[in-house]
């Protein structure tokens, strides 16, 4: 794993806790600001999924070198 992957993964944890802190104590802002840190984190993961992708594709094929 990378860091974007871990520090991804982390952030969507955070922001589904302090959504479901915001339904619990009724507060709209802290569920909607819990929702957008989930997003940013799927999205950081994502970015991380895809350059693990990319350098697990370089290690299995040193010949390709980078594409033009």
């Amino acid at each position: 794993m990378n860091t974007d992957q871990i520090q991804g993964a982390a952030k969507m944890v955070v922001g589904k806790v302090q959504e479901e802190a915001g339904n619990l104590v009724d507060n709209p802002r802290l569920v909607v600001m819990g929702i957008a840190k989930q997003v940013a984190g799927r999205a950081q993961k994502g970015r991380g999924d895809i350059k693990a992708k990319i350098s697990s594709y370089r290690r299995r094929h040193p010949e390709q070198g980078l594409m033009h």
